[in-house]
């Protein structure tokens, strides 16, 4: 299968309700998971976080759905073909 580079865009609502849960499933797919950035918006009340990936649609579909269906967590994908 085809290996895809791209960018996961989480926004997270109640981040003390889900953290653990999240951070799990984050190491869950960790070999994936080429960089990522968390910033807090205090403003809005909620967490940002990027998520630099690399991996086929299959692995990188199941770290979404798994990222999305956690309470409070929206997600956004951008995949492009890698290149090597």
């Amino acid at each position: 299968m085809e290996q895809r580079l791209g960018v996961i865009g989480l926004v997270v609502k109640g981040r003390e309700n889900i953290c653990d849960a999240l951070n799990a499933a984050l190491s869950d797919y960790g070999h994936m998971i080429v960089g990522r950035m968390g910033i807090p918006y205090r403003e809005r009340g909620v967490l940002v976080i990027t998520l630099i990936v690399d991996g086929n649609t299959d692995e990188l579909g199941a770290l979404s759905g798994k990222l999305g269906s956690l309470p409070g967590v929206t997600t956004k994908v951008a995949l492009t073909k890698a290149g090597k």
